[in-house]
């Protein structure tokens, strides 16, 4: 799957390890998929590189916040 093409992660979306907010998707190619926060994410994705397309959001972590800033 192009990761262009996969649709974003949203905050309602949650890691299937620990249930914080999801930053990455691993389409299996066998079907299915997985949700990781950023941490799970690290931890899972090297055993999943070649069985999964991994769309990677977690460079959004490092973007600075917009709520707030102005006060």
């Amino acid at each position: 799957m192009n990761a262009a093409l996969a649709p974003a992660l949203t905050a309602a979306e949650r890691c299937d390890r620990c249930g914080a907010q999801a930053y990455v998707r691993a389409t299996l190619h066998a079907g299915g998929e997985l949700l990781f926060c950023a941490h799970h994410g690290r931890e899972h994705i090297p055993a999943l590189v070649g069985l999964a397309d991994i769309l990677d959001e977690s460079e959004r972590l490092l973007e600075p916040s917009s709520a707030g800033d102005n006060a």
